[in-house]
């Protein structure tokens, strides 16, 4: 099934309602509250979780990564793309 392209690709999806964080040292734990599964995000996946939670566009968070991880834009977008594919399948945001 194709994936539907957003109209706004410099937007990312946001977190769900459904979805209840807390950090923890560097990671962040995400309860899913319909299904109660339990998630944890690696520090950068963490940082990225706070980005969309405050509902910045994806230039924005790309640029704000790359400053505080300098690391190449390429680098920075690979990560995004595949941090966000993997909470779209686990319904842990929601479309932008």
């Amino acid at each position: 099934m194709a994936r539907e392209t957003s109209p706004r690709p410099d937007l990312l999806p946001v977190p769900s309602p459904d979805v209840v964080s807390r950090r923890l040292g560097d990671e962040v734990v995400l309860v899913h509250l319909r299904t109660n599964r339990i998630f944890s995000l690696s520090p950068t996946g963490a940082r990225l979780w706070e980005l969309l939670s405050d509902g910045m566009s994806r230039p924005e968070i790309e640029q704000q990564l790359r400053d505080e991880y300098d690391v190449s834009r390429e680098a920075v977008s690979a990560e995004i793309d595949s941090l966000v594919a993997t909470l779209e399948a686990e319904a842990l945001v929601r479309g932008a």
